[in-house]
């Protein structure tokens, strides 16, 4: 070290002179004399100076503090403007720390309302905001199909080896989707959520064999959009026939009392197809036709005097974003031939199907089969079971 620059005012009091590389010299140099501290303008404040202040300034401006000290320690900058009376220069640090409170609660307001405006966008998706529309009451109506003979009868492999069902797949591998692609307002998900939804519809109203038997109807239930709950309700509770509150349009069910499944491998065969009608709706048509082998209630399992019965169902579901979301679906229209059924019986509640054996009391004109694509242009209350849909004797 070269040497050292004593303070403005001389070597402190007390202070011994220093000598290179012996006693405290090496850290004069960063050491603050009572001349730099005198010249300062900030003071810090004493405990009791805290205590009676009641500004929350840790430090305040020297009183004794010249104005030339403050003029040089601010680079010539004494807080007033041209004419003495202006602000233009310094501010004191009371408004350099409001304006710092200021300027941080602005940045954080921006923040939040990008955050918030991010939020609101990935809600909306890229579609607009999700919609759930009131559903409407399901439109529904049933056709019997009555036979024009005496019924067949065997066991269910006699008869689903010699009927028009020997083909069909067995349960919910007869429900097959449709490639599921992307619409102009829907996505591929969003479509294969309506597709899935509609299939598992299908399955638990058409396959489960509690809901086939009576036992419950809940797994149908948990699938309805909430406003149609009261609909399907009174449907089961009350049966009419009057295009709304049929228990067949909304599931298959046998009279318990009456038949029992001969075999619980129902045939299955059948369509789905989807279509967009407007941004905020999508449609899933289902045509499907199932085969069931059914015995007398009161018979012994096993038996060769089992029948099949063949139910038709034509279905129309619509969703929502919000149906889409929550894994549930509209059913807008509801169209079942079922057969053989005879046409004197009532068949708005459970199915009471004609077994082996068993004839129709009248039969009506004109045939319907409901293996074909398009089994009636029309939905009269009854008409005659074609002869191909039953099973030949061997």
């Amino acid at each position: 070290m070269a040497g050292s620059v004593d303070p403005p005012d001389g070597t402190p009091d007390g202070t011994p002179e220093g000598r290179p590389g012996g006693g405290e010299d090496e850290y004069r140099s960063v050491v603050f004399d009572e001349s730099f501290i005198r010249a300062a303008s900030l003071h810090e404040l004493s405990a009791r100076e805290r205590l009676d202040d009641q500004t929350r300034d840790p430090v305040r401006h020297r009183a004794d503090a010249s104005d030339h000290e403050l003029h040089e320690l601010h680079g010539g900058r004494d807080g007033r403007g041209p004419e003495g009376d202006g602000d233009h220069g310094y501010l004191p640090p009371s408004r350099h720390r409001h304006g710092s409170r200021t300027g941080a609660l602005a940045l954080v307001l921006i923040v939040a309302m990008i955050f918030a405006a991010a939020v609101h966008l990935a809600f909306r998706g890229p579609h607009g905001p999700p919609l759930d529309q009131p559903a409407e009451p399901a439109r529904m109506a049933l056709v019997a199909l009555a036979p024009q003979g005496p019924v067949p009868g065997g066991t269910p492999a006699e008869l689903y080896t010699h009927g028009p069902a020997a083909q069909h797949r067995t349960g919910a591998a007869g429900i097959t989707l449709p490639p599921a692609r992307s619409t102009a307002h829907f996505t591929q998900s969003q479509v294969l959520a309506a597709l899935s939804t509609a299939k598992d519809y299908l399955v638990q109203s058409s396959l489960d064999p509690a809901v086939l038997t009576g036992g419950t109807d809940r797994p149908v239930r948990l699938l309805l959009d909430p406003d149609q709950l009261a609909q399907f309700d009174r449907s089961l509770d009350r049966p009419a026939a009057d295009g709304r509150h049929t228990v067949g349009g909304w599931l298959v069910r046998f009279d318990p009392d009456h038949v029992a499944l001969a075999d619980p491998e129902v045939r299955v065969h059948g369509t789905l197809g989807y279509t967009e009608t407007s941004a905020d709706e999508l449609e899933v048509v289902s045509q499907h036709t199932f085969t069931y082998a059914l015995r007398p209630a009161a018979s012994d399992p096993g038996t060769a005097d089992a029948s099949l019965f063949t139910v038709r169902r034509e279905l129309l579901f619509r969703f929502d974003r919000e149906d889409l979301r929550l894994h549930r679906a509209e059913l807008v229209t509801s169209r079942l031939w079922a057969g053989p059924l005879d046409c004197a019986t009532d068949v708005s509640g459970t199915l009471s199907p004609l077994l082996a054996g068993q004839r129709a009391t009248s039969t009506t004109a004109p045939a319907a089969d409901p293996y074909a694509t398009a089994p009636a242009t029309g939905v009269p209350a009854c008409s005659a079971l074609a002869p191909d849909a039953q099973p030949t004797p061997p």
